[in-house]
């Protein structure tokens, strides 16, 4: 479901769990994962990836829609709090997007420090607006926080689907790569960086952005799909 590698001074998460949704057991899995790499110390970095044609397809949706109004509220500030943990990571994060990153999914990578992205088929969306359903504002705070401010209207307003080339015009990814060099890349790049890891790394994040963890932090009472 979640493999754990080292490669090095980076620690490389792989999500293989199809498409790679927050279920429950995805979520544990990941909290683990970041422990593990926050007790490594320093030098330490994270790479995140997923498999085949999906990185994450974000929330999952059945789940969430079998808790009732006050689990799914439950759920997606668990799923929120996973997504601040990793934008205030006291380590450099690098998100290795070889596929499809789609609603939290795309949240997630984000949240990261740095994004690569496979050039032919990412596919970066944000799809609410098809579906009729609100963004947390925690989600919307953090579209805005990471993304160019016209990019973010685009994302949000159209749910248009960004390949790779068409993320980094956009802003959303830093590199689009060949398939086979998405992961690779990504890990060159987190070890460089892997000596900046320290607890201080999370406090000047933490400075960086209070309006994204005060907007992460509400809980909605009623929620509902």
């Amino acid at each position: 479901m979640v493999r754990f590698e080292r490669q090095g001074n980076v620690f490389v998460l792989r999500l293989d769990a199809g498409e790679n949704r927050f279920t429950p057991a995805v979520l544990h899995a990941l909290r683990e994962g970041l422990e593990q790499v926050e007790s490594a110390g320093s030098p330490a970095a994270l790479v995140t990836t997923g498999t085949g044609k999906f990185y994450s397809n974000g929330l999952d949706l059945d789940h969430m829609g079998s808790l009732g109004s006050g689990g799914a509220s439950d759920y997606l500030t668990e799923v929120l709090a996973v997504l601040a943990r990793i934008l205030t990571f006291p380590a450099t994060t690098v998100a290795a997007v070889n596929g499809h990153a789609f609603g939290a999914g795309a949240l997630m990578a984000i949240a990261h420090d740095f994004q690569l992205m496979r050039a032919d088929r990412g596919f970066f969306c944000m799809p609410e607006v098809d579906m009729r359903v609100p963004l947390h504002p925690g989600m919307t705070a953090l579209l805005q926080a990471r993304l160019p401010v016209r990019t973010v209207h685009r994302v949000i307003a159209t749910g248009k689907r960004f390949g790779g080339e068409e993320a980094v015009a956009a802003g959303i990814v830093d590199r689009a790569v060949a398939e086979d060099e998405v992961l690779p890349a990504a890990v060159a790049m987190a070890e460089e960086l892997a000596s900046k890891a320290d607890p201080a790394l999370t406090t000047l994040k933490r400075g960086m952005y209070p309006q994204v963890l005060e907007a992460v932090a509400k809980r909605l009472d009623s929620l509902s799909l």
